[in-house]
């Protein structure tokens, strides 16, 4: 079960700190000019010098350029002085106390405060008058001397509500509790309880809850006694005293509404579901689960369209939404989970999709009628799985409407290890067009495993070392075919032209279908026509999209030769220099004379020029991509760092004037494109950062960017031999059959009649819209 551990700043906390950061330095700077050593004295003039000074002094300050500002401060405050300009220089005052204590200097901090409270004491200014309260509250308890300090703040805080300013109010407040001795006692008694709860000594952790609980109760600080109860609650919880565990959650719950902390209330709801979900009363689970659910979402909402943020705060919440479909199960409402497993992913991206590209897509949820009606739309066979708990959920929807569920016990089955080891077994090799992958700090594991026990590891190609797995080539396939198939075997259609779009979930992302093997040794592709969707919501707006970019233009339009006219088609560009190891000198990246030979090919099926060497620079190909039907890109594809933030992945172009040559995910989720089809014939372009809102990489930037139909790689890919074949014979397949993943399909049982081992044409796959 998966509770939410204890909030380190909860949402009270945070305006706070914001309120009081408004009060030593104010960010609405106006813009800088240069300070002039002669001007005319005027009133106006007087004034706009002693202003440019004051903004100087507040940019120091903002940078952190506390030397700086100890200057510019300084000056402010005088030149104000001797204009006359006492609300200036109380400002200024204030300024240049607050640079005093950045740097220490408690003191001389303590006797500007004092001269800046003389002053707007004088002029009546009492907003100004707070705020320097707070602040000399802040340097008399550092110095020790907590009675002036409680003075203080109680001053600041009486003349906020006698001015009725909020921000005021609770800045005074926090002040109050943050310096207030008890509060940092507190404080550690709920880091110890946290490590205490981490470390299964559950009895320990609650005791140290429990003095942090009277303490915060004793000096009012509600938010943190919020945080306490949580703990407490959390402590019964694993010590199975779930009757106690509920009573504290429901009291954190009330404190968090009272001071309107959503992030709070949500984790107080997760958490009194988790406990109700435990104790077998799942409908008692469903309520608080969809009410936490209720607050995320509000919460996303007031994101608006920072997608960054919104996947961050998606992965804290995912856990709801996965309970809450065990919940539903646990109720045999399997339609309510199915619901609820398509809410909690991708919504970032659908909401991202839909602004970005202006299709009509409700943000929140699809209804059981509407999944079918697109499983009919797709005239495709939808099979969603979910990792909830100790269990896998897969749903199977027909196009006739049809919609069945299998639970598939995982207790004895790592899914991410064996979700990996399917991955690696079937990509084999890492090949030629790979090595570039090792040049770049902070990739992912390279290593790959033969399916062929007697092919070498030492292969020319092959700079990776042999995988400890806990399956051996076919083995794998076959394992993954018997975890994630064979439940469901009986629903899928019997006629290999039919389509089957499988919505994986996490680590499934990894899994290459097309490869997995029956206990007859049948690959998967040879009983289907495959395809991936992130979500089924997904589905429906890259359906969206197609009709879109398909209505701009008639019939014979669309039709393949014309589709092709615009096609853009690189090979082997004139490669980029990126560093091995962070500080060494950049290297070039190996040139891919194989990759130039398959793009050629391609050209010649769509009847389009190639772009090679220096033509494929990167500032080309951007604008080329706006305006192209079909972008074709066989080039080294690189991972960035899965760890850091942002979008992973770049594909090597030539450089050109003022750019490295590399082009990002980030880059391309920010083009305007209108092809129909992106194909990137590079390494792992299908894999990224994993996460509940879908894989970021490029997938999801290319969806985002407009396109309906992508084909990426999983794995590294070969620009030699079964690539060069593959390729170009999906385009002559798409050309006589306008189904793309059935062109894919075709090509890739061409290329096993040559190449007959999975890793030379299994590392392709197919997301989108097929027609």
């Amino acid at each position: 079960m998966q509770l939410m551990p204890l909030n380190r700043v909860n949402l009270v906390a945070l305006v706070a700190i914001l309120a009081t950061s408004a009060i030593s330095s104010n960010s609405n700077m106006s813009v800088l000019l240069p300070i002039t050593r002669v001007l005319a004295q005027t009133p106006e003039t007087n004034t706009s010098q002693a202003v440019r000074l004051l903004n100087l002094c507040r940019a120091d300050l903002n940078k952190n350029q506390d030397q700086a500002a100890l200057q510019s401060c300084q000056l402010a405050a005088t030149t104000a002085q001797g204009k006359g300009l006492r609300s200036i220089q109380a400002k200024s005052l204030n300024n240049l106390g607050k640079s005093y204590q950045n740097t220490g200097n408690l003191q001389q901090a303590l006797s500007n405060y004092q001269q800046a409270l003389v002053i707007a004491q004088a002029i009546k200014e009492r907003a100004r008058i707070s705020k320097v309260l707070i602040n000399l509250g802040e340097v008399a308890n550092k110095l020790g001397d907590t009675a002036k300090a409680k003075t203080s703040f109680e001053q600041a805080l009486k003349i906020g509500q006698q001015i009725n300013d909020a921000q005021l109010i609770i800045a005074a407040k926090q002040a109050q509790l943050e310096n207030n001795p008890l509060k940092a006692e507190a404080d550690k008694l709920i880091e110890q309880g946290n490590k205490r709860l981490d470390t299964s000594q559950f009895r320990a952790a609650l005791g140290s809850y429990e003095q942090a609980l009277k303490i915060y109760q004793s000096i009012k600080d509600h938010s943190r006694e919020e945080n306490a109860l949580n703990g407490i609650g959390l402590a019964y919880f694993y010590l199975g005293d779930y009757k106690k565990a509920i009573d504290y959650q429901s009291q954190s719950l009330a404190i968090a509404r009272a001071l309107k902390d959503r992030l709070g209330e949500s984790q107080s709801l997760n958490n009194l579901g988790v406990t109700y979900l435990d104790s077998a009363n799942p409908k008692a689970a469903e309520v608080y689960l969809r009410g936490a659910i209720a607050v995320d979402e509000s919460i996303r909402k007031d994101l608006q369209n920072n997608d960054a943020f919104k996947i961050s705060i998606f992965e804290t919440q995912a856990s709801s939404y996965r309970l809450l479909q065990q919940a539903e199960v646990a109720q045999n409402h399997t339609l309510d989970a199915l619901l609820i497993a398509e809410r909690g992913r991708t919504q970032a991206l659908i909401e991202l999709v839909a602004s970005r590209l202006g299709l009509s897509s409700k943000p929140i949820g699809l209804s059981i009628e509407q999944i079918q009606h697109i499983a009919q739309q797709q005239n495709a066979t939808l099979v969603e799985y979910s990792l909830a708990g100790d269990d896998l959920y897969i749903w199977v929807i027909k196009p006739t409407g049809e919609i069945t569920f299998h639970k598939v016990d995982l207790k004895r089955t790592k899914i991410g290890n064996l979700a990996e080891n399917t991955r690696v077994a079937a990509a084999t090799i890492a090949e030629s067009r790979g090595v570039a992958n090792q040049i770049i700090t902070g990739l992912v594991s390279k290593t790959r495993s033969s399916l062929n026990p007697t092919q070498s590891t030492s292969d020319q190609h092959n700079t990776s070392t042999v995988r400890s797995l806990d399956c051996r080539g076919n083995d794998c396939l076959q394992q993954m075919y018997q975890l994630l198939i064979q439940p469901i075997e009986k629903q899928l259609p019997t006629n290999p032209d039919a389509h089957v779009i499988f919505i994986p979930h996490q680590s499934l992302f990894l899994v290459p279908f097309a490869a997995l093997q029956d206990k007859n040794q049948q690959f998967l592709i040879e009983k289907h026509t495959i395809s991936i969707a992130p979500s089924i919501q997904v589905l429906q707006l890259t359906h969206q999209q197609k009709l879109k970019l398909q209505s701009q233009q008639s019939a014979a339009e669309n039709s393949f030769a014309n589709v092709a006219k615009t096609a853009i088609v690189v090979g082997n560009p004139i490669m980029p220099y990126v560093s091995l190891k962070i500080g060494e000198p950049p290297q070039q990246l190996p040139a891919l004379p194989g990759a130039q030979q398959e793009a050629e090919q391609v050209a010649q099926v769509l009847q389009t020029p190639v772009l090679t060497k220096e033509q494929a620079s990167k500032a080309a190909v951007s604008k080329l991509m706006q305006k192209a039907s079909i972008i074709h890109l066989a080039t080294h594809g690189l991972l960035d760092n899965l760890e850091e933030p942002g979008i992973p992945g770049v594909v090597a172009l030539a450089p050109s004037k003022g750019d490295d040559g590399l082009l990002s995910a980030k880059e391309v989720l920010n083009l305007n494109l209108n092809a129909q089809l992106v194909v990137l014939s590079a390494c792992d372009t299908g894999r990224g950062r994993i996460t509940e809102d879908s894989v970021l990489g490029f997938p999801r930037a290319l969806i985002t960017a407009g396109v309906p139909s992508i084909i990426v790689s999983l794995w590294q890919v070969s620009d030699q031999n079964s690539t060069v074949f593959l390729m170009p014979e999906f385009y002559r397949q798409w050309k006589n059959n306008p189904d793309k993943a059935h062109a894919l399909r075709a090509a890739m049982l061409e290329t096993k009649k040559r190449y007959p081992n999975p890793s030379d044409w299994a590392a392709f796959v197919f997301i989108g819209e097929a027609e």
